[in-house]
């Protein structure tokens, strides 16, 4: 990797997938290593840079969206057993801007999983004490 800050995983995570990506190439992304963080810490993290900014210097929408998709995923992960997934539906609100060098995260629950293996996932992402999205999404289980 570069020598750019956010490149390198912060203590206490690790790089989530270098296998996707469209993932890795967007992130880097990282995910916490107990998979169960602490109160305040994120389950997931990005570095946010320049090159995630829209026109208005804030962190663009589509990078926070496709940060959030990847959210549901980890959030849900012990769900899928092994298998593949898709996402079905997923609904974002932006609550307020984020930028550059901030640690943006994530962190959510699985409200529902149906035995046809439809999952229910919600969440948010934030820096510090500032909530940047709110996220919901339902995700289907493909058995590989």
């Amino acid at each position: 990797m570069s020598g750019q800050e956010g490149t390198a995983p912060p203590q206490g995570y690790e790089m989530w997938s270098s296998m996707d990506r469209f993932e890795h190439t967007n992130g880097p992304i990282f995910i916490h290593k107990s998979r169960a963080p602490q109160a305040g810490q994120g389950l997931l993290k990005f570095h946010a840079q320049k090159r995630h900014c829209n026109g208005g210097g804030a962190v663009h929408g589509g990078m926070l969206m496709t940060f959030a998709d990847s959210a549901l995923f980890a959030i849900a992960h012990r769900e899928f057993e092994g298998d593949h997934g898709v996402t079905v539906t997923m609904n974002n609100e932006f609550v307020s801007a984020g930028w550059p060098g901030e640690w943006i995260e994530a962190e959510g629950e699985m409200v529902r999983k149906t035995k046809s293996g439809l999952m229910f996932v919600r969440g948010k992402l934030f820096c510090a004490e500032r909530t940047i999205l709110l996220f919901s999404g339902l995700l289907k289980r493909i058995k590989t």
